[in-house]
């Protein structure tokens, strides 16, 4: 079977990830579900030419960065089907995937059950934002609902940074600057340097790993601009203190400092089975309160959970009280509920035993 006809098969089925790895038939995502597309399983030649293929449907991309280094990033579209976000990697020997679909339209909000508030960060104009959260949890969904807002409300000049390109923005209100990490750019930092020369309103980078991008980005949005950008960990305390230990501590203070800055609002989100079946979002949100910014500054952001929990009049919430939110309007069932809280223990103790059914 010819690939092209392979993915479209999936996405008819309605994958979110597809999988291929020598030893096991060709499978996939959906609903938060692995199955597999049949069961003849793929051997490393199979594994190879299947792989091969989507690097012809790449324009042709050259393997050589995944032979010789034993992993790489791209994506690519197919016409009339999807686009689609691709990592290649050696395992055991031979070679494998994981592809993401990604849809031609950009994501609704309010259909991605993404909170209008969340939605709403789009109206700053400087400092910030940080979406949080594991692989696969949706970050880049949710930054792109933002983002698309941005465009077609506001007259600015949007520059995106990203590892590789997932959702394509046209331009509306706003002019869209889309570029790829090793394809029209070196890395993170090099685009970000150059960002800065591009007269940017708004400047989205597709993750902060290292000090270097992320003391750019924080300059950035200190001197007049909008950055957004994600972080892979799972809360907003634990998205401040990532960013935070990637500093030396002769660095640190100065970090702490201009994070309390400049930091507007972090957005930490999981997706969580339904009962009915699918996935949903679940959030945790913090802004930048005076309370907040201080204790960034005096580096005591284990306190930053309390603030969380006692401030929902100014829209903050934790993750666990979303997940007993969703518990209580029979969204999600009790396990998915307790094995995604951050405080299990505390969260049995305020919802109770399970319902009986």
């Amino acid at each position: 079977m010819q690939i092209q006809d392979t993915l479209s098969m999936l996405v008819e089925r309605g994958a979110t990830d597809i999988f291929c790895v020598a030893g096991r038939p060709i499978s996939y995502k959906s609903d938060g579900q692995i199955a597999t597309l049949d069961e003849v399983r793929v051997g490393s030649e199979e594994a190879y030419e299947f792989i091969r293929q989507i690097y012809e449907l790449s324009n042709n991309r050259p393997m050589d960065r995944l032979l010789e280094t034993g992993d790489d990033d791209f994506s690519f579209a197919v016409n009339g089907l999807s686009r689609f976000r691709v990592n290649t990697y050696k395992q055991r020997g031979s070679l494998a995937t994981v592809i993401r679909v990604v849809p031609f339209d950009l994501p609704i909000a309010s259909a991605m059950n993404i909170p209008e508030i969340v939605e709403n960060l789009s109206d700053l104009r400087h400092g910030l934002v940080l979406i949080s959260g594991p692989a696969g949890s949706g970050k880049s969904t949710t930054l792109a609902t933002i983002i698309d807002r941005i465009n077609r409300t506001r007259n600015a000049h949007i520059v995106t940074l990203e590892n590789p390109i997932e959702f394509l923005h046209r331009h509306q209100l706003s002019i869209v600057s889309q570029r790829e990490v090793q394809i029209d750019t070196e890395n993170y930092a090099s685009a970000l340097r150059a960002a800065m020369r591009q007269s940017p309103n708004v400047i989205q980078i597709g993750e902060l790993r290292d000090a270097e991008t992320i003391s750019i980005a924080l300059n950035a949005a200190e001197t007049g601009h909008l950055v957004l950008s994600t972080v892979h960990t799972l809360g907003a305390v634990n998205a401040v203190d990532r960013l935070l230990h990637s500093f030396s501590p002769a660095q640190l203070a100065q970090a702490r400092m201009q994070l309390s800055m400049v930091l507007e609002c972090v957005v930490s989100q999981q997706l969580v089975k339904r009962i009915n079946g699918g996935v949903i979002p679940v959030f945790e949100i913090m802004f930048c309160t005076t309370a907040v910014r201080n204790l960034i500054r005096e580096g005591r952001t284990h306190q930053l959970s309390q603030i969380i929990e006692t401030s929902s009049d100014l829209g903050m919430v934790s993750m666990d009280s979303s997940l007993i939110r969703l518990y209580q309007q029979n969204e999600i069932d009790y396990f998915e509920m307790v094995s995604h809280a951050v405080e299990p223990d505390t969260i049995t103790r305020v919802v109770g035993p399970a319902r009986s059914v």
